[in-house]
């Protein structure tokens, strides 16, 4: 059985932190098998990101009230929690089905099962997404960690057509290639730094017309 670890995270807005609870070591998890036979499987989704804290607070300071919100690689599923709490029904998803385990059980801790579901899918694979929208806002977190991310992330955005995203970054190179082509495509950006953690930052994407949640 994998050792676990509980971490309680502050999301700022004045309530009880979010305790979240993730394998003690994701070395632990590495399936040897399966990368020497090409899947290139790393456990991504066991650590508590940074970025995912800090989309995670930018996120419980918006009023997201009669709201969708889809969140892609969710790993332990922090910041769709913090969107449970801010009042949007939250569709949150990973292509790992130990990571969707992970996010379900984190938000059947925090008592908010009636709010977030937790679904297996790939978002390199629209059309599940695609069903289970429309949405209005999509998250994700340090998802560019990889150059063959970018392509396939603006282009399940462009299928789902929600008119915001929110974005956490950990200043990686392939953000720029993705920010590029969202701006191209008619994407209005507006990027900032979080104050504690400045490697990371938050770019907010709308269509126009539309304004991000305040």
């Amino acid at each position: 059985m994998t050792a676990v670890v509980t971490e309680p995270v502050d999301l700022r807005d004045g309530r009880a932190p979010l305790l979240i609870t993730r394998p003690a070591s994701s070395d632990a998890l590495i399936d040897e098998a399966a990368f020497a036979a090409g899947d290139e499987y790393l456990p991504y989704w066991a650590e508590l990101w940074p970025s995912a804290v800090v989309l995670a607070r930018r996120v419980a300071a918006a009023d997201l009230r009669g709201l969708r919100v889809l969140e892609v690689g969710c790993g332990l599923g922090l910041p769709a929690l913090a969107a449970a709490r801010a009042g949007a029904t939250v569709v949150a998803t990973d292509w790992s089905a130990d990571a969707v385990a992970a996010a379900a059980g984190n938000a059947a801790a925090a008592g908010l099962t009636g709010s977030v579901t937790c679904v297996v899918a790939d978002w390199r694979d629209p059309g599940p997404l695609v069903a289970a929208g429309p949405f209005d806002v999509v998250l994700a977190a340090d998802v560019l960690y990889e150059a063959r991310a970018v392509a396939p992330l603006l282009t399940l955005l462009a299928t789902l057509n929600a008119p915001q995203v929110i974005l956490a970054d950990p200043s990686r190179a392939t953000a720029e290639p993705f920010l590029a082509g969202a701006t191209a495509v008619g994407w209005s950006i507006t990027s900032t730094q979080a104050e504690d953690r400045p490697m990371v930052r938050v770019h907010e994407l709308r269509r126009d017309g539309t304004a991000v949640p305040p």
